[in-house]
């Protein structure tokens, strides 16, 4: 301010003399007498003032360059003590990331250990330089803190730059905190409950009681959570996510302690178990829950489903399931049934592509009972593609009624008083006409493959039953049920009998007492055993194929695994066939056959109950159920067979 001051007494002053000056040549000028006089001294006052002038200017000007540079060290002297003392770690790096300066902060809280100077800061830490440029910066790890770092680049041809480390520690912690502390809603159910309990002894009741009631304290212990018995079979449990990700990883143990619970020392207790987890409070962490449950139970139970915004994780499923005896919801179905087909006009069946006995059978059976309650029925059906077809060929042959149409045929009769009906299958990629189906205004759906994530939404009835051995079983019972005016003829009755033979592999597999009932009951309609075990006759062609693709198989982790590169007519049946028959090789628990077709490596895999075959499909983008299941992969087969190996060791892995 001194230097300022100054300066602007010396402009006062020159401004003083060239003032003064002016005043005294005014005078002068108009005192002499002569004009030649009067010239010399008008230019003598010029000189003298522009030699003022110019005076004045090389004062001031070096002045404000002595002022400006003095203002320019004091700037440049508080940039250095800012940055030196900046109250968060920072450094200077070059364009190969060495570091060339860095603040007390850097030294005192980031690399305290040695001087830093040339360190290459990559080394130093694990830093991702394209992050750190950006707007939101990377976030590091150093020595158990945590930094966010941000770069800015300079305009020096240098190429030198600053990043500077913000410590968020604090803010972690407490964001680990907050993601650890959230809580979920879990929901057990024991499965069967009552027909567990139905033939047993008060006192031998309170006992499996009290280890059930133990089991889930067990469940709780160790853990901030805590538990409440709703009813008879379920109980809530409220868990931190601390407590919860451990158990998840352990992939639900208290499955495996329940199944030691034995009751009549015949039948073991199995749990199925919803989590609603990641939900943004608890209602919403309970209605996951609750879907997660009825995903469990829709897939035969003795489960864990994990539900999150994202979808369903699930564990577990490795047990065959329990069969319930009452048909009391077979009865509510088909009164509940009967009333939506006398509210409809026309009605339409179809089920999955590349119909099998099982499929054309169920919806045969129901068709011919809707029409003999006068409805107008057809069963969509493309016969092109159709693997039952002998099944088409003895209905055309042995029924006078129309039932067949193609689906292009259905899309024309479908209309606001249609009614769709869906049987073996609830997977709407999987259906006979994906049209025909978007098409629906009113839907049915009748399925006993476990539920599927992806499952036909918006029905007015979804009646699935996970432990019925087939659809035609389930279509058998509901006919049963819809009295005498259903009443189907012998061969209908032997379709029906078909599908039930087929998906239980002549009363083998998944066989209970409602399926020996069902099978009476069609028996009693009469079905033909004979005349069915014609249905499932081959062509000499399709046994050599057969046998082909058995010759082929290979042994691995006790699974046989055949393949072929050849396309032939009937490879779907052939390949269904051969796995079946390969489940009779000693020491085979399961059994996958691969072929091409339509671009594609199809995966038709089975069990005898052992070895969960649905988990392995679903693993590879397929579903189906314990003992059957496939799969179709884009890819080629090479790449299928590195698949199927890696999704059976990881079945193996996880759940022996």
């Amino acid at each position: 301010m001194k230097g300022n001051s100054g300066l602007q007494m010396l402009m006062r002053l020159t401004a003083a003399v060239a003032v003064l000056t002016s005043l005294v040549a005014s005078f002068t000028v108009y005192d002499t007498p002569s004009t030649e006089g009067r010239g010399k001294a008008l230019i003598i006052i010029s000189v003298v003032s522009a030699l003022l002038i110019a005076l004045e200017w090389f004062l001031f000007r070096n002045s404000t360059k002595r002022y400006i540079a003095k203002i320019s060290t004091g700037i440049s002297k508080t940039e250095r003590d800012s940055l030196l003392n900046f109250p968060a770690p920072a450094i200077i790096i070059d364009d190969r990331s060495c570091i060339m300066w860095y603040n007390r902060q850097f030294a005192k809280q980031v690399y305290s250990a040695d001087e830093a100077y040339g360190l290459d800061l990559t080394e130093l830490v694990n830093i991702d330089m394209d992050k750190v440029f950006q707007p939101e910066g990377d976030l590091i790890c150093l020595d158990g803190r945590f930094y966010l770092a941000k770069g800015i680049h300079t305009d020096l041809e240098g190429s030198l730059s600053m990043i500077y480390f913000n410590d968020t520690t604090d803010y972690i912690e407490l964001q680990y905190e907050h993601r650890q502390s959230h809580t979920s809603v879990i929901i057990i159910c024991i499965d069967n409950f009552e027909d567990l309990m139905s033939n047993t002894r008060e006192s031998e009741k309170a006992h499996i009681l009290v280890r059930i009631e133990q089991l889930i304290e067990n469940f709780t212990e160790g853990t901030t959570a805590f538990s409440k018995k709703i009813s008879s079979d379920r109980f809530y449990v409220i868990m931190e996510e601390r407590h919860l990700a451990p158990i998840i990883d352990n992939r639900f143990h208290i499955l495996e302690e329940a199944r030691t619970i034995t009751v009549d020392e015949r039948q073991n207790i199995t749990l199925s178990i919803g989590v609603g987890r990641e939900a943004e409070n608890l209602a919403q962490s309970e209605i996951y829950a609750k879907q997660a449950l009825e995903m469990c139970l829709g897939r035969g139970g003795d489960q864990a489903a994990v539900r999150t915004e994202s979808g369903y994780e699930f564990f577990g499923g490795v047990s065959k399931g329990m069969e319930k005896r009452s048909k009391v919801k077979t009865r509510m179905v088909a009164k509940a049934m009967l009333e939506l087909i006398q509210n409809h006009e026309k009605i339409l069946i179809m089920g999955h592509r590349f119909g099998d006995l099982d499929s054309i059978g169920s919806a045969v059976g129901m068709c011919s009972a809707l029409k003999k309650m006068g409805k107008e029925s057809y069963v969509v059906v493309n016969s092109e593609q159709c693997l039952a077809k002998s099944l088409l060929k003895y209905i055309d042959e042995h029924d006078i009624n129309n039932y067949f149409v193609d689906p292009v045929d259905g899309i024309n009769r479908m209309d606001e008083n249609t009614m769709l009906i869906v049987v073996d299958t609830h997977n709407p990629d999987l259906v006979e006409s994906k049209e025909l189906l978007a098409r629906a205004a009113n839907i049915v759906v009748i399925d006993h493959h476990r539920l599927m994530v992806k499952a036909i939404e918006n029905c007015v009835m979804f009646y699935h039953e996970p432990m019925a051995s087939s659809a035609s079983e389930m279509v058998a019972e509901l006919i049963e049920y819809f009295g005498s005016d259903a009443k189907i003829s012998a061969p209908v009755a032997e379709a029906l009998l078909a599908g039930i033979m087929l998906d239980t592999k002549s009363f083998v597999m998944k066989t209970g007492v409602r399926t020996f009932e069902a099978a009476a009951f069609l028996r009693k309609m009469g079905a033909d055993t004979v005349a069915v075990k014609k249905l499932f006759a081959n062509s000499i062609e399709t046994y050599q194929q057969k046998s082909a693709l058995i010759n082929s198989a290979e042994i691995y982790r006790k699974c046989a695994i055949a393949f072929t590169n050849e396309h032939f007519d009937n490879i779907r049946i052939a390949a269904s066939q051969a796995a079946d028959e390969m489940l009779g090789i000693v020491g085979v628990n399961a059994s996958f056959v691969m072929y091409e077709d339509n671009g594609a490596v199809n995966i038709s895999a089975r069990s005898m109950g052992a070895f969960n075959v649905q988990i392995v499909m679903e693993n590879m983008g397929g579903g189906g159920h314990l003992t059957m299941a496939a799969t179709q992969l884009k890819t080629d087969m090479d790449s299928a067979r590195k698949q199927l190996v890696e999704a059976i060791d990881d079945y193996i892995r996880n759940n022996t």
